[in-house]
C-alpha cells in the first residue's frame, strides 16, 4: 500500500510540475509583458504630421513635439524634429550618447525605412519605491520631407513585447 501511495504521489507531483513553467500557473506573465489581447487605438499628432497605434487605455502626456504613452513598466515615446536628411546608423548612435547598442541597423516598416537601435537602459526610479528596472529599448528613427520622427519603445528586460512593438512600429504613418 505504501509503495502505491509513493508512486501516486510521484505521479501527481510530476503532473503538477508540467502545468506551468514557473510553478505559478500557465496564466502568469513576466513583469512588463503586454497581453496578446491588447486593443490598439490610433493616435494622431496635434500637428497632423503622423499617426500611430498605441495600446488602448495607456496614459498619455504631451510636451511640445513629444508625446509619451505609459502603462505600468512600458512606455512609447514619439518625438518629431526638423532634420535636413534621413538618419543614418551612425547619426542615430550619436543621438543617444553613452549607449552601446546591441543592434544598430536599417529596417523596413510600413512607413518606409527606419534606423533601429536596440539597447538597454535603466528605467526612471519608481516614485513610490525608488526601484529601478533594467529596460530593453527599441529606438526607430523615421524621416520624411525634412522631419524626423523618433519612436522609442521600452519595457523590462525579459518581457515578451515583440508582437506589440511590431504592431506599434508598423502602424506609424506619415500624414503630411
Amino acid at each position: 500500500m505504501r509503495a502505491h501511495l509513493l508512486v501516486a504521489t510521484a505521479a501527481l507531483s510530476a503532473a503538477l510540475a508540467g502545468c506551468g513553467s514557473s510553478g505559478s500557473g500557465p496564466d502568469t506573465s513576466p513583469a512588463g509583458d503586454i497581453p496578446d489581447n491588447t486593443a490598439f487605438v490610433a493616435f494622431t499628432a496635434a500637428d497632423g504630421k503622423y499617426q500611430i497605434k498605441v495600446p488602448e487605455g495607456w496614459q498619455r502626456s504631451e510636451s511640445g513635439a513629444v508625446v509619451t504613452f505609459t502603462d505600468k513598466l512600458n512606455a512609447i515615446r514619439v518625438q518629431t524634429a526638423p532634420a535636413a536628411a534621413a538618419p543614418t546608423v551612425d547619426a542615430a548612435k550619436a543621438a543617444v550618447p553613452g549607449v552601446s547598442p546591441e543592434r544598430a541597423e536599417t529596417v523596413q516598416r510600413k512607413a518606409g525605412s527606419a534606423v533601429l537601435l536596440v539597447y538597454r537602459a535603466d528605467s526612471a526610479p519608481d516614485p513610490v519605491t525608488g526601484k529601478v528596472v533594467p529596460n530593453e529599448v527599441e529606438r526607430y528613427a523615421f524621416w520624411k520631407g525634412g522631419t524626423e520622427a523618433t519612436v522609442t519603445l521600452s519595457g523590462p528586460v525579459g518581457a515578451d513585447n515583440v508582437d506589440p512593438w511590431r504592431t506599434v512600429t508598423d502602424s506609424f504613418t506619415w500624414l503630411s
